[in-house]
């Protein structure tokens, strides 16, 4: 009744019923340290100096399908933030990406790109100043092109726990530019 397999495996089932227990209490004390500390109204960003530059590409590494032009599109921005608080005990790295967002072509949608992203594996670093900083990404847009449309341009994080689920949120700052009229060859 008492022997080595069940011994084993109940000793096994407390041990994982422990590591368990302790890992909903680090998520749960990283969530409310992160709500204390509101790092989802982090109001100190700044976006600016927004310049388009459009391009025609015939190469399929810009969108082009079966040779034809597609409108490309790169940006240079002034970035000013502090994510520090975005840095706790059980914070491993963070993951900033600069997104734009404008209207589609149907009613009501609305398309999003990347530009520019970076990794902060520490809080030192997290205090980012970039003046006439380019674009990481080139972008083409799902239609034809991008026609003039207006675009709203926002810094996004996602915080990477050593134990717990990603966290997700963006800064208050917002800038905006518009795409310009590039005419297809």
């Amino acid at each position: 009744m008492f022997n080595l397999v069940t011994r084993v495996q109940s000793a096994a089932n407390q041990s994982l019923t422990s590591a368990s227990i302790l890992t909903g209490i680090v998520i749960v004390l990283t969530l409310l340290q992160l709500f204390k500390d509101n790092v989802w109204g982090i109001d100190t960003t700044t976006i600016s100096n927004i310049e388009s530059k459009s391009s025609i590409k015939y190469s399929f590494q810009y969108g082009s399908v079966n040779r034809k032009p597609k409108e490309n599109n790169k940006i240079t921005f002034d970035l000013d933030t502090d994510l520090t608080k975005l840095f706790n005990w059980n914070t491993k790295q963070i993951f900033i990406y600069l997104t734009a967002e404008y209207p589609g072509k149907s009613q009501g949608s609305s398309n999003k790109v990347t530009f520019w992203d970076k990794i902060i594996t520490n809080k030192e670093d997290a205090i980012l100043k970039l003046k006439n900083q380019r674009s990481k990404y080139s972008v083409w847009d799902v239609e034809k092109g991008f026609r003039g449309r207006n675009a709203t341009v926002k810094l996004e994080w996602n915080i990477q726990p050593h134990i717990g689920p990603l966290i997700f949120g963006e800064t208050s700052g917002i800038g905006s530019f518009e795409f310009p009229n590039v005419a297809s060859k």
